[in-house]
This record gives C-alpha cells, structure tokens and sequence, in this order.
C-alpha cells in the first residue's frame, strides 16, 4: 500500500492534535502538582501549630498535675517527715548547667534533711533515671545543702504496679493519688536510699 502526500499530512496533523493534548494533559497535571503541593504545605503549617498546642497542652498538664500534688505533698513533707521550708518548683542554673525540680523540701537543726519530689501524670522507666540525676546533682546545685540527708520522692497519678516495685527497688519513695489526695504508697519495711 502506497503512501500519498494527503496520509502523510494526515498523519502529521493527528500527530500535531495528539502532540497539543499531550502538552495540555502536562500543563493539567503541572497545574495538580502544583495545587497538591500548596495542599501540602498547607497540611504541614497545621499539623506543625496542632503539634505546638499539644505541646502546650502537655506543659499545662504537667503544671496542673504539679499543682494538684503540691496540698497534699506539702501536708506528707510537713507532718510524716518535719520539713519546714516547701517550695514548688524550684530551677537552678550554675556554669551554664540547669536543674529543674518540681518540689524541694528540706530542714535544718537535727533533722537536716532535704526531699526532691519528681512530680508525673504518667510514670515510666525514664523518670526513675530522670530523678536519680537530679538527686545525684543536688549538692553541686545546692552546695548550701551539701551536709543534708537527701531522699527522692516520685509522685505520681498513673504508675503501673511494676513500676513501683522498680521505683521501691531505687531507694525512692513512691506517692500516688488517691480520693483526689497523694498519699505515700510504701511497704510498712520500707528502706530509702540516702542520697
């Protein structure tokens, strides 16, 4: 079958309409992409702010958690073990260093004697270590404090019950809430470790 000018040109004219809808289809897409891409941005700008109130949302918590402690910590601190100063949170800084601890307690004359009270919504493994640094760093913090026994207390309103056989296990006593109150949550032979 012999080809003719007309098929030619036939051809190069189905070749020119399929070339300028595929162009077409590419500036669609082109067009998608780039809406898809604005789509994402948009998508990533709020789950960055979603991330930032949940965040905040946390801290508020946390302070929360720490404020509902404080009464009924404070009245353990005084009346169980002689505490005369309380004070919630209290930050450090030295040489560029900072420690941050949620309620410290302490008194003088014959007791003298200090308590650090780690203060949690939901207990876990990383806050008996988070603890155990603070107390271990207290003295160079607080050198004023650095003939006092030293003990740990770590307060908390979820706590697994393993969690408090490891907690025991550290020398560091275990307060949990309870009717709205914290209270201490120790065996009767309870040994704590001096720090």
């Amino acid at each position: 079958m012999a080809t003719t000018s007309e098929d030619v040109w036939r051809l190069l004219a189905e070749l020119a309409t399929a070339q300028a809808e595929l162009t077409a289809a590419q500036k669609e897409t082109d067009k998608q992409l780039k809406e898809v891409s604005q789509q994402q941005k948009k998508t990533d700008k709020q789950l960055k702010e979603l991330g930032q109130q949940i965040g905040g949302l946390g801290a508020k918590f946390g302070s929360f958690t720490e404020g509902l402690a404080l009464p009924s910590m404070e009245k353990i601190l005084r009346q169980r073990f002689g505490m005369e100063v309380v004070s919630p949170s209290v930050r450090a800084s030295k040489e560029g260093q900072h420690l941050e601890i949620d309620v410290l307690a302490y008194t003088n004359g014959e007791l003298n004697t200090a308590y650090i009270v780690e203060v949690k919504s939901h207990a876990r493994q990383e806050d008996i270590t988070q603890l155990k640094s603070i107390l271990q760093r207290f003295r160079r913090f607080f050198p004023e404090h650095k003939d006092k026994k030293l003990y740990g207390i770590l307060a908390a309103v979820h706590l697994s019950p393993e969690l408090r056989e490891k907690i025991l296990q550290e020398g560091l006593y275990v307060a949990r809430i309870h009717d709205q109150v914290f209270e201490l949550d120790i065996p009767d032979n309870f040994q704590p470790r001096l720090y």
